[in-house]
């Protein structure tokens, strides 16, 4: 048995470990930074989705992202795609304090774009080895996508 596979615990453990830890932490920073009174009186672009919308997906996606991180972790807990995937995950927990806590839609929009790459370096790097985790990130690709043209939306009208 290999060092790298006797480190790391179970499958279904370790899986479970990175779909709580990715799901709890996220929600906790949308709790903490949920929109108030400044956001509601934003202008918004005629294509912003209603409030509901937002929890159910990002839910989704990040038990997505949990489990193509840990499919990295598995393969190559010390790799360049691990390194994306945390870059994107920290970018991804910034965004709503930049957003909503400190009432920066430039700033956020800056945290967005910069996710974005990260995200699409991150399909790019991990394609040839694990299709799968690129796969799952193609939804998430999608959704900052038009998060990034909301934000910038939102930045440009207020």
């Amino acid at each position: 048995m290999t060092a790298a596979r006797h480190a790391q615990p179970a499958g279904p453990v370790s899986a479970a470990f990175f779909v709580a830890a990715v799901v709890t932490i996220s929600l906790l920073v949308g709790y903490l930074t949920q929109p108030g009174a400044w956001y509601a009186g934003l202008a918004k672009p005629s294509f912003n989705p209603p409030s509901w919308v937002f929890g159910p997906v990002w839910t989704v996606l990040y038990v997505l992202i949990a489990i193509a991180g840990w499919r990295t972790w598995r393969a190559a807990p010390r790799s360049a795609a691990m390194a994306l995937w945390i870059a994107q995950m920290v970018l991804n927990w910034i965004w709503s304090p930049a957003f909503f806590g400190a009432n920066a839609p430039w700033l956020a929009f800056a945290v967005i774009v910069s996710m974005l790459a990260v995200i699409l370096a991150f399909i790019v790097q991990v394609w040839r080895h694990d299709r799968l985790s690129s796969v799952l990130f193609v939804p998430y690709l999608a959704w900052v996508s038009f998060a990034s043209v909301l934000n910038g939306a939102i930045a440009v009208m207020n």
